[in-house]
């Protein structure tokens, strides 16, 4: 995943936690729970660009639709780095696991499933140096 996303991540936790009037225990709840609020906006959204609503009619476009789900993943990145610090390893560890797994449900032999999950571990090694030579205190 990009660095810069990560960095993004990383600044929007900082700002939640300088505003947060919530101990830690209750903001790491909140953060999940967004979670749900932000799927619930998806609903919405779909519901509205479909027109499901007889009363509303078409309330919302597809377009609303990417937006939602977009806030759906800032809002899991954020809750994955209130977690952890180290949310970028576990994000690439897992998603090293997901591909090699899909893979391997498509190639019985594995011979090819293997070569998925390396490519996204070396992805994310190459992106980690990148940040470690970028880094305030390597300059």
């Amino acid at each position: 995943m990009d660095s810069r996303i990560w960095e993004s991540v990383d600044h929007l936790v900082a700002w939640l936690d300088e505003h947060s009037t919530q101990s830690p225990q209750e903001e790491r709840l909140l953060r999940l729970l967004k979670l749900s609020e932000e799927i619930g906006e998806v609903g919405a959204a779909v519901i509205g660009a479909t027109g499901q609503n007889p009363r509303k009619g078409v309330t919302h476009t597809w377009e609303d639709v990417q937006h939602e789900l977009c806030d759906v993943v800032f809002s899991a990145l954020v809750a994955l780095r209130t977690l952890t610090p180290d949310a970028a390893r576990v994000f690439t560890e897992r998603l090293a696991y997901v591909e090699q797994r899909s893979a391997a449900s498509r190639d019985t032999s594995g011979r090819e499933a293997a070569e998925p999950a390396r490519t996204a571990v070396q992805a994310a090694q190459v992106d980690q140096k990148d940040q470690a030579a970028t880094a305030p205190e390597a300059r």
